[in-house]
């Protein structure tokens, strides 16, 4: 028998008349169409849509991000486009980092009951549409991250829901409106950073209930910063022209997480009662004229994670206790570089078990490096640079296994390189620069792997160049420059392929210049330093070719990065080198610096300099350099520095080759014929005693340069060189 599924009803035996409502209402529901119920629920209106389109069509959408406007009514199917289930009307407008440019055109301003409107990090141009002032529903409005122009239109005062207000990194200007703190009770999410406001910070401001979150950094504001009287939470000030002392923020006593009052002109003390702001994890007053001592009461809750003071005049010793208890501190970054402290390096520093960052350059600090450094187990930065510490390395900086840049340079060190810094596997750069350390690079050095930049220049260091060098093979800079190395240059030398800088003057090299792995370095071919600064860096270690920066990444790490930016260089001046240049230098690209000057180098200048095109200094001065000088060399656009003086170099040099523009560059080359506004060709005379280059000259060697027809005589030996016909006499004196 076929079975069929069927609707069986019981009818009631007696019909209540007072349930007829009630069913009569189920009835209706079930009969109601699903189809416009599904309209009503994921469809954008109609007039909105057209709205959204005609915004579309006056961008630039190089990506296509917005390939789906336009395609179907659904509102799940329009990028970044979240409508009512009820309406259909669009609600939220997210359309961040779509690489979308163009204006904003006043065709949004048709989405009336929009709440949440991004258009951040993108391209947009132009003005902020004063009809934005017509979303009376709108609780976020993020423009950051654009290149708005103009003023903040005063109709946006009508925003009395706004509960966020983003329109930071932009190109807007003139002074913050004064209804800023004003038109919305709501509003707790201010930022206005990076941008061209000027003039004093409203009043408004000093006093909004509702605010949480201020961030006016990076503007031309000015003006005696005041107390604020409201719960903060976050505070960013950096960058203006602020003055006056620091207020103690008790309004925010147990709010505030993040004080930046950084690159300013606030003087006077540090009060102590900032250190009673009990929720504070970073506080940066860097970069202002604060002055005298620390206080003992200066003394942190364990939330605390960044203190940076550089920059300032603060003087005194050094705070003995950052924190109240150093066992449970979480501070990863300690930066009181750049002030006048003095006295010794407090052990108290050493038992902040949690710290990352330490910063303690250009101060007067005198004393030894603490040995139970060490015990900072996660550290990954020490500065102690430009002060007078004394003494040796530690050993037991070794245990700060995790370190990755250790810089000692311009202090008072002596000893020897601990070959136990093998053990530093991870670092990447070691600058023990400017001291007084002697004896050999350690063979052992051969395990940091991972260096990147190395300055050993101006110590006492000897010996000659060991194959421990050639295990750094990310190597980006080298300085032995200033020392008592001696030997022959090694065939290795150039082979480092991401070198950029190799100094090794002012030492006693001797031999033949390295030729035939020069080339492979993509910076000397190609002229590509690579690596960028970040924008916003918290905090910024300074010397004239590395800058450090360490951001906060979270509350437990930190972010270290390094920019290197020096010339593109090579350095083997002030040395015993012979024979003559390698051809393949004048090859290299993106070399912008040459120094061989002060040995004794001969033969002609290789050709192939014409292809230097990123040269901006040549010095091959006081050598034995002969033949004609190259046409060429004056063709290069951007070279700004020319010494080929005191040579064997000869020929004519017309004036028009424009070697005016580098005048002494000729000098001391007695057979070569220089043309002077059109009075022809005259010889150069040798003028006699020291000439200006030689007092600007650094190194150990002075020298006095005769013509004479004698046999030539050194005082490191005799050898024999010919000037064309000439003798050329040379008397070196070395200082020892």
């Amino acid at each position: 028998m076929e079975e069929r599924c069927a609707l069986t009803f019981h009818p009631f035996k007696t019909l209540n008349l007072q349930f007829m409502p009630l069913l009569l209402l189920i009835l209706l529901c079930l009969s109601y169409s699903p189809s416009i119920y599904v309209v009503s629920k994921s469809n954008i209106d109609t007039q909105e849509r057209g709205s959204l389109v005609l915004f579309k069509s006056q961008l630039q959408d190089p990506t296509q991000s917005l390939s789906s406007w336009g395609s179907g009514s659904k509102c799940t199917n329009w990028t970044g486009v979240t409508c009512s289930n009820q309406t259909g009307q669009v609600i939220s407008l997210n359309l961040t980092s779509l690489n979308l440019s163009g204006q904003v055109h006043p065709s949004l301003c048709k989405l009336s009951l929009i709440e949440t409107l991004i258009l951040s990090h993108n391209g947009f141009n132009g003005i902020i549409p004063p009809c934005f002032g017509i979303f009376g529903n709108l609780k976020t409005l993020d423009l950051s991250h654009n290149m708005l122009s103009g003023v903040v239109p005063d109709a946006l005062m009508k925003l009395n829901k706004l509960n966020e207000l983003d329109l930071s990194h932009n190109l807007l200007g003139d002074v913050i409106p004064l209804w800023i703190g004003n038109f919305s009770g709501k509003l707790e999410n201010l930022d206005l950073g990076f941008n061209n406001f000027r003039g004093e910070i409203p009043e408004s401001l000093f006093y909004l209930k509702s605010l949480k979150h201020l961030d006016l950094s990076y503007n031309y504001l000015l003006g005696n910063l005041q107390d604020f009287h409201q719960s903060l939470g976050y505070l960013n000030l950096e960058c203006n022209w602020l003055s006056g002392t620091l207020p103690c923020f008790l309004s925010s006593v147990d709010s505030l997480s993040i004080l930046n009052l950084a690159n300013n002109s606030i003087v006077g003390g540090i009060p102590s009662c900032i250190s009673s702001l009990r929720a504070l994890a970073q506080l940066n007053l860097s970069f202002n004229g604060l002055k005298y001592g620390i206080s003992p009461r200066f003394m942190f809750s364990e939330k605390l994670v960044v203190l940076d003071l550089s920059f300032n005049e603060l003087s005194g010793n050094l705070p003995c206790k950052i924190v109240q208890t150093s066992e449970k501190s979480a501070l990863l970054l300690l930066d009181l570089s750049h002030n006048q402290f003095s006295g010794e390096i407090p052990l108290r520093i050493t038992e902040l078990n949690s710290l990352q960052a330490l910063f303690l350059s250009n101060n007067f600090l005198t004393g030894e490096i603490p040995a139970r450094i060490g015990n900072l187990t996660y550290l990954q930065v020490i500065d102690l640079s430009h002060n007078s510490l004394s003494g040796s390395i530690p050993l037991n900086i070794v245990g700060c296994f995790q370190l990755l840049a250790l810089i000692l340079n311009n202090n008072n060190l002596s000893g020897e390189i601990p070959p136990e810094l093998d053990a530093l596997d991870s670092l990447k750069i070691l600058d023990i620069s400017k001291n007084k350390i002697s004896g050999e690079i350690p063979l052992t050095l051969a395990g940091c792997k991972s260096l990147e930049v190395v300055d050993f220049s101006s110590n006492n260091l000897s010996g000659s160049l060991n194959d421990a060098i050639t295990k750094w093979s990310n190597l980006r800079y080298l300085s032995l420059a200033r020392n008592k190395f001696w030997g022959g240059l090694p065939g290795w030398l150039f082979t480092f392929e991401a070198i950029i800088t190799m100094d090794l003057s002012s030492n006693k090299f001797s031999g033949y210049i390295p030729d035939g792995s020069v080339n492979i370095s993509s910076s000397f071919n190609n002229g590509c330093i690579g690596g960028t600064v970040p924008r916003e860096p918290l905090v910024s270690s300074r010397s004239p070719d590395i800058e450090l920066y360490v951001i906060v990444a979270d509350r437990n790490e930190l972010c270290f990065k390094y920019s290197l930016s020096p010339t593109v260089r090579i350095d083997l001046s002030d040395n015993m080198l012979h024979g003559e240049i390698p051809q393949s230098f004048f090859r290299l690209h993106g070399l912008e610096y040459l120094n061989l000057s002060r040995n004794f180098l001969e033969g002609w200048i290789p050709p192939g300099l014409e292809k230097m095109w990123s040269l901006k200094a040549l010095d091959l001065s006081h050598n034995s350099l002969s033949g004609q000088i190259p046409e060429n060399i004056s063709s290069l656009a951007n070279l700004t520095l020319l010494n080929l003086s005191y040579n064997c170099f000869s020929g004519f040099i017309p004036n028009k080759q424009g070697y005016w523009r580098f005048p002494g560059a000729f000098a001391g080359n007695p057979d070569l014929c220089l043309e002077s506004s059109g009075d022809g060709c005259h010889p150069k005379s040798l003028p006699s005693g020291k000439t200006s280059e030689d007092e600007m000259a650094e190194g150990p060697i002075s020298v006095w340069v005769f013509c004479t027809s004698s046999v030539v005589s050194f005082y490191f030996g005799i050898l024999s060189l010919f000037c064309s016909a000439r003798t050329r006499n040379y008397i070196l004196q070395a200082k020892v």
